[in-house]
């Protein structure tokens, strides 16, 4: 999951390097936190949301055969 994130995230951002991933799993959801440089933070959460909605989207699909909620922020 985290590996499927950073390649989602690192093409589009200016600093790459400063990308931060976090996994929290618990039994019932699994929280990923993104931190990003302060200049990219715009471009992961696009025009009213719909980048950051893409993503949360396209990972809990590949969380499909779980039952766990999936959960991505932005910090």
């Amino acid at each position: 999951m985290k590996q499927l994130l950073q390649t989602i995230l690192e093409p589009m951002l200016e600093h790459p390097e400063v990308l931060e991933i976090e996994v929290e799993e618990t039994e019932y959801d699994v929280s990923l936190r993104i931190r990003v440089h302060e200049d990219d933070v715009g471009r992961v959460i696009g025009r009213r949301g719909r980048m950051i909605k893409a993503v949360r989207t396209i990972l809990s699909n590949a969380n499909h055969g779980s039952s766990k909620k999936v959960f991505v922020d932005v910090d």
